[in-house]
């Protein structure tokens, strides 16, 4: 990088927070220079290569995992062995009428859900189902919910409080920069959280969340309780009021943690007008000829993401 470009990033007003999602990652600097490598390489597919922005991730890893996985492991059976690189973007394409397809049935799925969740006899066992399946299938969500930090070091901490100290204390470090917020996976949950809990004060001028879950009723419940709100059909959940500008979610079709895909339905504006607005993207991670939906990496180079992007680094 040149001098006068370092220094400009150095003393620039924008920042770009990143907050990961769920399961273990590389160490903390391997996965902020591939978050960064990304971002990168979606500038350059949308003309704006080259362009200096600031940037910080918050890792939690750490808390949950007692070693970070290892490039270096070459045994798939090792719980460290990394599967899931960073690896230069392969052209995909999924045909239009694929497209359609794939809306009307998870929206035809997301009614379903809503209409079990809701109904007064099932709405119960619906939930107790939900929770179970988040126990089996979501061990770091569970423990975010339930308990306490996984690794040793940090034991005595309740997960949720210490995660969102973690974000929060990031977000209060950058508070007078003009910020945006990107957060995937699970980390929309816990960005969403303390926005609205932990970090009220702090103003995000662009809230983009990415591949995320905050659309499942079981997740918008745990919202509506901590906020002592009834949860009942037809009442769209809040959004923070700290968001000042825009909050541009993105989804891939065929992504299973984003299934519901369109927030704009269930989540109502705040005083400034900002609620969610929805895009659908094209994820293109593809590694060892295994396609994965909903990996970083792809969701950060996606073409509708890049000009996000773009668009608040040159503003």
């Amino acid at each position: 990088m040149k001098l006068l470009d370092f220094l400009k990033t150095i003393f620039r007003r924008h920042i770009i927070i990143l907050i990961h999602g769920l399961e273990n990652k590389p160490p903390r600097e391997l996965l902020k220079t591939w978050c960064v490598r990304a971002i990168n390489e979606g500038l350059e597919r949308i003309g704006k290569a080259g362009k200096s922005f600031s940037f910080e991730l918050v890792y939690w890893a750490d808390l949950f995992y007692e070693r970070p996985q290892d490039p270096a492991i070459t045994d798939e059976g090792d719980p460290y062995f990394l599967d899931d690189p960073y690896v230069p973007g392969e052209k995909v394409n999924s045909s239009a009428k694929k497209k359609v397809i794939q809306k009307k049935a998870l929206d035809f799925l997301e009614k379903q859900l809503d209409d079990i969740f809701f109904d007064e006899k099932k709405g119960i066992k619906a939930e107790k189902i939900s929770e179970y399946l988040v126990q089996k299938l979501f061990r770091d969500l569970d423990v975010y919910y339930h308990k306490n930090c996984v690794v040793p070091a940090y034991a005595a901490m309740n997960a949720k409080n210490k995660l969102r100290k973690r974000l929060a204390d990031v977000l209060k470090k950058h508070r007078r920069k003009k910020i945006m917020l990107i957060a995937h996976s699970m980390g929309t949950i816990i960005a969403y959280d303390v926005l609205s809990h932990t970090a009220m004060d702090v103003t995000v001028d662009t809230f983009i969340t990415i591949g995320s879950p905050l659309g499942l009723p079981l997740i918008m419940k745990k919202i509506f309780d901590e906020r002592g709100i009834p949860f009942k059909k037809g009442v769209k959940t809040p959004v923070p009021e700290n968001i000042s500008k825009q909050w541009l979610n993105f989804s891939d079709l065929s992504d299973p943690v984003a299934m519901n895909y369109n927030l704009a339905d269930d989540y109502g504006v705040n005083s400034r007008g900002v609620g969610p607005i929805d895009f659908i993207v094209e994820n293109d991670y593809v590694y060892n000829k295994k396609r994965n939906h909903h990996k970083l990496y792809g969701y950060l180079r996606a073409k509708e993401v890049s000009e996000a992007i773009g668009n608040f680094i040159e503003n």
